[in-house]
């Protein structure tokens, strides 16, 4: 009984933080991706922009 509890108890644990680690790895991945995405996007637009209103200014 002893051996099949600390087999559960291991496998439940490691499969529990394995997907815990996975899942917290996925979540910051696309947070910091989405960020430097919409900042990088929002700078060159921004700078486009400007350059364009710019030009039409002239």
């Amino acid at each position: 009984m002893d051996g099949w509890m600390d087999g559960w108890m291991d496998g439940w644990m490691d499969g529990w933080m394995d997907g815990w680690m996975d899942g917290w790895m996925d979540g910051w991945m696309d947070g910091w991706m989405d960020g430097w995405m919409d900042g990088w996007m929002d700078g060159w637009m921004d700078g486009w922009m400007d350059g364009w209103m710019d030009e039409i200014d002239r």
